[in-house]
């Protein structure tokens, strides 16, 4: 991810999300030495486009993945699948040994694409995103498909 990226990914969030992160949240991360930020790109009417991004941590041999979203339109195309696969290769790579995230219990796409990738329910946090608690779901790389 660029700067020049962060309209598109604003407007992504926005779209996304109730509570959406704004600029400052990216503008942070991006000056964040442990922060790590990418995009993936589709095709919309013949043209590329972004089409999401991920945002995650890497201290000490662990990772937390702070922010997934792929844009409306582009759910359920294997997006998600292909950037997850894409930063956790890159992360077994780097001597990560467990990756850490948080998913509302109701996101059933997003539980479903962790499961896959081998992520276990850890714990609850109550009402982390307010209105809604959170699932910990973590990943040994050891148990990695």
């Amino acid at each position: 991810m660029a700067e020049k990226d962060i309209d598109l990914v604003l407007e992504i969030e926005t779209e996304a999300y109730d509570r959406p992160w704004v600029r400052e949240h990216f503008d942070r991360e991006f000056e964040n030495p442990i922060a790590y930020m990418y995009t993936v790109k589709g095709t919309f009417e013949g043209r590329e486009t972004l089409a999401g991004y991920i945002v995650f941590w890497v201290v000490y041999g662990e990772a937390h993945i702070l922010n997934i979203t792929i844009k409306d339109g582009f759910r359920r195309q294997g997006l998600g699948l292909y950037l997850m696969l894409h930063v956790l290769d890159m992360m077994k790579a780097n001597r990560v040994d467990d990756v850490f995230l948080e998913v509302r219990k109701s996101n059933r796409a997003a539980l479903e694409l962790y499961r896959k990738l081998n992520f276990k329910e850890s714990y609850e946090r109550k009402k982390y995103y307010g209105d809604e608690d959170a699932i910990v779901m973590r990943l040994v790389f050891n148990e990695y498909i």
